[in-house]
């Protein structure tokens, strides 16, 4: 199960009962959407995207200062760090699907706390506290993995969105709400302040037809972004299938100074290549920045392992975690995945 509707209805309290919200979020489009539904919904605050590592700590607290807010909401980031809590000055309230963790003088939202099996994307919380923009927590669940029980409300309201299937993966690979997903995932790509111009845009954004049709200047401002990081997305996914050979662990690398791919490819080689272990890695500065993904086999406890004396880290989901390791460990690293997991 998911939270519970007294938990729901806290999580619109702390919405309610603030003007000056600070909101923390993931920089992939469940985090992005999470704090889209908040904003969208209180219409008030600003928001920080969390880049490059998953962890909110006391390197953050520099942007509390800046903005003094009276709450901090901080959305789909797989680790909070007590320094930070300790740092603030103000309650933190703490909505996510990952861990659970545990941590003093904060109010944390999270099904896992009920139930250590239980899935739901943290744009799925958001939206069941919320309950408006129904496409915008469409987008976040299925970019996660998740189909929702709203689906077939998001039918009714938007039938010229194909969205049709049970199955999560062909929602997501073959209908427009991959296509948003794309569209939600390449704007955070880039300098921050150019992704919070059009994250701005979004928040103006009063249905997805205004993006995929481009109906208004708003919409393609987005559309123009993504057109443009499209192309330079293809060309990699191109250059990751060009060999594939018939090796259970699916191995892409490459070399780029500015923009990550690596989750966006991860997840589309999964799909076209079903069966297999996905290592999609960034080679920079002397490390190497991976997605990984799999199906039916449980990436953390291998990974964990796999990671253990080296210069590194990682977590995530069952089926869906990021790593970084040095470039130098990185050989060694996918021999310990090859045999932790039984490759």
């Amino acid at each position: 199960m998911a939270l519970s509707e007294e938990q729901y209805g806290q999580i619109r309290n702390e919405l309610d009962s603030c003007k000056n919200p600070l909101f923390f979020f993931d920089d992939d489009p469940d985090g992005l959407c999470s704090f889209l539904l908040l904003y969208r919904y209180l219409k008030e605050g600003h928001g920080i995207v969390v880049k490059t590592h998953p962890v909110l700590d006391a390197r953050s607290l520099q942007k509390v200062e800046e903005y003094s807010p009276d709450k901090i909401f901080v959305l789909d980031i797989a680790k909070l760090e007590q320094d930070f809590i300790d740092g603030v000055h103000c309650p933190v309230i703490w909505i996510d699907h990952h861990g659970p963790f545990e941590r003093n003088n904060v109010k944390y939202f999270n099904p896992r706390n009920i139930s250590k099996d239980a899935y739901f994307p943290t744009s799925y919380l958001c939206y069941k506290a919320t309950r408006q923009d129904l496409w915008i927590a469409m987008i976040g669940c299925i970019a996660d993995m998740h189909l929702p029980d709203f689906i077939e409300d998001f039918r009714k309201e938007y039938p010229d969105i194909n969205a049709d299937g049970n199955d999560v993966a062909e929602v997501y690979f073959n209908s427009d709400i991959g296509k948003l997903i794309k569209i939600f995932s390449f704007i955070m790509k880039g300098k921050t302040s150019d992704v919070m111009k059009h994250i701005k845009a979004l928040t103006r954004i009063e249905s997805p037809y205004e993006i995929l049709r481009q109906e208004t200047t708003r919409g393609r401002f987005i559309y123009k972004k993504y057109d443009k990081i499209n192309s330079l997305y293809e060309t990699l996914y191109k250059q990751a299938i060009s060999d594939v050979g018939s090796e259970k662990l699916l191995v892409f690398t490459y070399h780029d100074d500015q923009m990550s791919f690596t989750g966006d490819l991860a997840n589309e080689l999964m799909h076209r290549y079903p069966g297999r272990v996905i290592i999609v890695g960034r080679k920079k500065e002397g490390d190497v920045r991976m997605s990984i993904r799999t199906a039916g086999v449980s990436i953390p406890p291998a990974l964990d392992k796999s990671l253990a004396g080296l210069q590194g880290y990682g977590g995530g989901h069952d089926n869906a975690c990021g790593a970084n390791v040095k470039e130098q460990d990185f050989p060694e690293f996918l021999e310990r995945m090859k045999k932790n997991l039984n490759l």
